[in-house]
């Protein structure tokens, strides 16, 4: 569906040459949810203006749907855009219109039918659950509405893909969880590609299939999504990974720093998939007699399964953690020794 091949994007300023986006290659797949995430000045919004043709490359492809953007220009440019919309960070809505004459306007633009136009909003309207406010303004709605309106009107001449700017840095974590959870249903209805910029962890992890890391304007890791997350390889994707266990919108986070170490081995378990339902502290404790405390424990869903986290502290021997660490990576566990 999108191809990228070395792809560069060269800004020629004062101070000299801004290589924005150097040298990027990926390939994101029909249906998709693909996540990129980097801190501000990684690349990720040149990378998306790429996406749209809203930016040319100074070297490299971008094919979208068989359609070479880098490439097209006039009315070859226009009716590829046609299927790529946007859905940007803080909502970009015409305070003027209504809910209905906002997701109504590209459809018009178009040059739809009346009738087309009144038949697609309504649907539109019921799938990003927006009943009851089509003739409220913008000024009247909540974060999260105005947002809903975004991926409507973004919707509405049936793209093929949906680039999502930030989409959900603006909202609080309960509304950002709705609308993850709004994209990932539209993803399933529809089989809609989404691209997703961003620079939360948590974002990435809820929805995304697959996900690359930017940084300095380059992808430095990139695979599926709970790979990345178990066995992170570059020091930014930790630092990004470590955000989902801060990241919290009802418990409080776990704090590491708090543990007393003395007190025994502390380990770090990472159960995927299937390995989450497994009574694992149980048949430790019968194994080998010791006591196993708990010390934290959660568990997330993610578009490819479920991604448990577990915090256990041990006064094993040497030996025996030795053993204990054996019997959790048969089971297909990755565990990770904690020290002070």
């Amino acid at each position: 569906m999108i191809v990228l091949r070395n792809v560069s994007r060269t800004f020629h300023g004062s101070a000299g040459p801004i290589k924005a986006v150097d040298d990027v290659s990926l390939k994101v797949d029909q249906g998709q949810i693909y996540g990129i995430i980097g801190y501000s000045g990684a690349g990720k919004s040149t990378l998306i203006r790429l996406l749209n043709g809203l930016e040319k490359p100074t070297s490299g492809s971008v094919t979208i749907a068989g359609k070479d953007i880098a490439q097209a220009k006039g009315e070859a440019l226009r009716t590829a855009r046609l299927k790529i919309s946007m859905v940007f960070q803080h909502f970009n809505l015409l305070w003027s219109r209504t809910v209905s004459e906002n997701i109504a306007f590209s459809l018009q633009i178009a040059g739809a039918p009346k009738a087309a136009i009144k038949a697609r909003v309504k649907e539109l309207i019921e799938l990003v659950g927006l009943n009851g406010k089509e003739d409220t303004y913008p000024a009247n709605l909540s974060g999260g509405q105005k947002q809903r309106v975004g991926i409507a009107r973004a919707l509405a001449n049936n793209p093929e893909v949906l680039l999502c700017d930030e989409a959900t840095s603006a909202l609080d974590p309960q509304t950002t969880d709705a609308i993850l959870d709004l994209l990932l249903d539209i993803n399933r209805k529809l089989q809609l590609t989404i691209v997703l910029i961003t620079h939360e962890m948590h974002v990435v992890r809820k929805i995304c299939h697959r996900v690359a890391v930017m940084e300095a304007g380059r992808i430095v890791e990139e695979g599926e999504v709970l790979s990345v997350f178990t066995h992170p390889q570059m020091p930014i994707t930790r630092q990004f990974v470590k955000q989902t266990t801060e990241y919290s919108s009802a418990d409080t986070p776990f704090n590491p720093a708090l543990v007393d170490y003395a007190a025994g081995n502390v380990l770090k378990l990472t159960f995927v998939g299937q390995n989450t339902r497994q009574p694992i502290v149980g048949e430790l404790t019968l194994k080998y007699a010791l006591p196993f405390n708990i010390l934290h424990g959660k568990m997330t869903q993610t578009a490819n399964g479920n991604l448990g986290e577990l915090w256990l502290q041990v006064a094993a021997s040497n030996s025996q953690l030795e053993s204990i660490l054996a019997d959790l990576h048969a089971h297909a566990i990755t565990t990770e020794v904690v020290t002070k």
